[in-house]
């Protein structure tokens, strides 16, 4: 049981998801470092560093499940060391002659670090696929709704008349955008680290940049080609896409949001017969979604922006920014994954009141009228063909673009 709110079993599911709980809760997090460890075991041995027994028998014990979690825990406490209540967990369960050779001549860092490599590529994976995922709903909604009038506001006030399509078809630009920056960081974020004390990879002599290729190849990553123990723009960068893609998602949630109140009734989020909006106000339908989309967007700035204070970092280690970032990542990551899921629903039952939408666009026609700013017979025509401009032609392009930008892309992150 957590001991903060959004660890809870009753509300973890409002920030995160079950998937990301899977790269983040403890026994994920600790099978990664193990199988890091043995990654870099194995390309040790292949350099005959360490012996290739050695790293046969680091391979075979590096389970989580084979370790005692509160021993680790409390060398962890005792030594006051980040990883070496894990190192010396693992070492009690391998055979005598392997011990010596784990975690060899390597660093917290070089651990940690390659860690967020994985992180991001997993997490970067889940949110490509759901970003297609959200965009193809939003493409529907803007055909749909190509030549669907309704007004369009300005400063919160009605100002004049645009199309429904038109408003899905920026939303589905915008997820677009989000992933053209997701492709194109695709060949920065991912790397491991490997480095040694001070990032030169003295220990490991004229073997330590074969190594390196050697260990990020059997993670899955790729080289950075040069260390990055002080350099955290990598992190700062993918935290800040994260926290746009919630921006993104929290101004479609606040469109919703307002358009759902009952004196407009244009849009409402999808609910069941269980969903209790208020206890004591049982006839209101409270666009919860929309609105956690808000809170989820602003607890992702804030987690971005710790990313962002890491880029100032001394010489070339500094704890400060640097362990930030074990709260500060993970975070973002898991209100993303958050956002994605509510918004993927929501929009994949929203509900479109047409007829609303020409209601309130007769209301804005007969103000006109009412208070002298245009002749009846100018506004007559709006309810079947408002003037809406190039609304329908904006649409197609957006649709068009992404038609051929989703068939020229691999449906999981390239």
């Amino acid at each position: 049981m957590g001991t903060r709110l959004t660890d809870s079993a009753g509300y973890a599911h409002l920030w995160g998801t079950d998937e990301l709980a899977r790269v983040f809760d403890e026994t994920a997090r600790l099978q990664c470092w193990l199988d890091i460890l043995v990654a870099l075991a194995r390309a040790q041995a292949r350099l005959d560093i360490v012996p290739a027994r050695a790293a046969e028998a680091i391979a075979a014990e590096a389970r989580v499940e084979a370790l005692d979690l509160d021993y680790i825990a409390e060398q962890t406490r005792l030594t006051s060391h980040s990883t070496l209540g894990l190192i010396r967990g693992l070492r009690r369960v391998l055979p005598e002659h392997a011990r010596d050779h784990l975690y060899f001549r390597a660093t917290v860092q070089d651990l940690t670090d390659t860690w967020f490599g994985v992180v991001m590529r997993n997490v970067g994976a889940l949110v490509w696929r759901d970003l297609r995922a959200l965009e193809a709903g939003l493409l529907d909604l803007a055909r749909t709704h190509r030549d669907t009038a309704q007004v369009g506001r300005t400063h919160g006030q009605p100002g004049a008349p645009i199309t429904f399509g038109f408003k899905a078809a920026s939303w589905a630009d915008e997820v677009r955008r989000h992933l053209h920056r997701l492709r194109e960081g695709r060949s920065r974020w991912p790397v491991g680290q490997l480095g040694g004390a001070v990032g030169v990879l003295s220990p490991f002599g004229a073997d330590g940049m074969v190594l390196r290729r050697l260990f990020c190849a059997e993670v899955g990553l790729a080289d950075p080609g040069i260390s990055w123990l002080t350099s955290r723009d990598r992190l700062a960068e993918f935290g800040h896409l994260l926290a746009m893609v919630c921006g993104t998602l929290a101004r479609i949630g606040g469109e919703i949001y307002e358009l759902q109140r009952p004196e407009i009734g244009e849009l409402a989020e999808p609910t069941t017969a269980a969903t209790v909006s208020s206890i004591t106000m049982p006839h209101k339908r409270n666009p919860e979604g929309s609105e956690h989309l808000d809170t989820l967007a602003r607890l992702a700035r804030g987690s971005a922006a710790v990313l962002t204070e890491g880029l100032v970092q001394l010489h070339e280690r500094d704890g400060r920014g640097w362990k930030a970032e074990w709260v500060a990542l993970p975070e973002v990551c898991l209100l993303t994954g958050a956002a994605l899921r509510i918004a993927r629903a929501i929009v994949g039952g929203l509900e479109v009141d047409a007829d609303a939408m020409a209601a309130n666009l007769a209301d804005l026609a007969a103000t006109l009228v009412g208070c002298g700013q245009a002749r009846a017979e100018d506004v007559d025509g709006w309810i079947g063909a408002a003037p809406v401009g190039a609304a329908g032609e904006m649409v197609d392009a957006v649709l068009a673009r992404a038609a051929a930008a989703r068939a020229a892309e691999p449906e999981t992150w390239p």
